[in-house]
């Protein structure tokens, strides 16, 4: 294990981050970095509103976006560890209109054409690691755009919108991300297996025994107050961008537990969500889920050919798997859409986590994600 040094990190972070807000590009931020189970950095950038008098503090909320998508993976395995589902269950088991799916494909002047239906029934696993051909690709995106607000409104009625429409692609014959609509099948499916609706059973299971006090899907209007604005950059100046009202994600309101994309959250929550994958899934004592699951979600369940690069798809996390990424081989994480990332790198017990929420820079190509990863790893000794 190599350690950090902590005074080259602060330098490292401290410096590149007063940059980016200084010149606009970040407007405000919240980044914190653990070893051994102490926080070495933490430290909060910024304004809540681009050019405002409210500074970034640890209470300040941020949209997760796809940072959801971890928190589903670890409600799944609970899943799984308590014989609820299996990974390689098909989820027509569960959800039968998805029994029978057409695939399509986009013909040249980019109109639907179904050209047969699928062999391979869709299991959960491949939901997990982006396998599924569910809601993914330019077909997907297609068919997304078209949902109407009550097809939107609510996790049931959104699964049984994905269910009428073709798959990208036969399940696992490639990988493609789907950003909402697989992981909200998965969704769907707990509900139907515990008999609770998703974000009641991920406070019972996972917020609350994590004392993550902040994360919903369903902001309350003194959560909503906390809620840092989306942040662009437009003609080299900082602006906010449009958010739609109700909405956390996109034009997803919160009246849907959008497993893939729509929890809130703060950095003194996600830390101990962080905390607890780090520690092989226990927090404080509390056993949330057990290390084979963890180390089953930190396992790359995709193969080449079906995904190439430094990374490959693990349950709801990228897997680390060329040694010449800046990470560590074998670290897991993930990104979000608007700028949120973390990593946990069990090798040398680090966890890192950045917070923003930007209408420009996000993903996990986000510069400020690569960033982060390179001054941890430029202190590290």
């Amino acid at each position: 294990m190599k350690t950090l040094n902590a005074i080259r990190l602060k330098g490292n972070i401290d410096r590149r981050v007063s940059l980016d807000i200084s010149e606009g590009r970040v407007g405000g931020a919240v980044v914190l970095v653990m070893q051994n189970g102490e926080t070495v950095y933490k430290q909060c950038f910024g304004t809540t509103v681009p050019n405002g008098d409210v500074p970034v503090g640890e209470d300040t909320i941020f949209r997760l976006a796809s940072m959801t998508k971890p928190i589903t993976a670890i409600a799944a395995l609970i899943a799984v560890e308590r014989g609820l589902i299996g990974l390689d269950d098909p989820i027509s088991k569960y959800l039968p209109m998805f029994s029978e799916m057409q695939i399509a494909e986009l013909t040249a002047d980019r109109q639907p054409k179904i050209i047969g239906t699928a062999k391979t029934p869709i299991t959960i696993r491949h939901i997990l690691c982006h396998a599924s051909g569910i809601g993914c690709t330019e077909l997907g995106y297609h068919y997304l755009a078209q949902m109407t607000d009550e097809e939107l409104a609510a996790l049931s009625a959104s699964v049984d919108a994905y269910a009428k429409m073709p798959l990208s692609f036969e399940p696992y014959s490639r990988q493609a991300y789907s950003p909402t609509a697989a992981f909200d099948v998965l969704a769907r499916i707990i509900e139907i297996v515990t008999g609770e609706e998703y974000g009641a059973f991920l406070q019972r299971e996972i917020f609350a025994p994590c004392e993550m006090k902040d994360t919903t899907f369903s902001p309350s209007p003194a959560q909503w107050a906390r809620l840092i604005a989306k942040h662009d950059y437009q003609d080299g100046k900082a602006t906010v961008a449009p958010t739609r009202e109700g909405c956390v994600f996109e034009n997803y309101p919160t009246t849907h537990a959008l497993a893939g994309a729509g929890l809130v959250s703060t950095i003194h929550d996600y830390k101990n969500f962080a905390s607890m994958l780090l520690d092989g899934g226990v927090f404080k004592g509390r056993r949330i889920v057990s290390k084979s699951s963890i180390d089953q979600m930190a396992t790359p369940q995709i193969y080449d050919p079906l995904q190439k690069g430094r990374s490959l798809w693990g349950l709801g996390v990228r897997v680390i798997v060329d040694e010449k990424d800046v990470l560590p081989l074998g670290t897991f994480g993930w990104s979000g859409a608007y700028g949120t990332h973390f990593w946990v790198d069990r090798e040398n017990k680090i966890a890192a986590i950045y917070l923003k929420n930007s209408a420009y820079d996000g993903g996990s190509g986000a510069k400020t994600a690569y960033h982060l990863e390179e001054d941890v790893y430029s202190a590290i000794s």
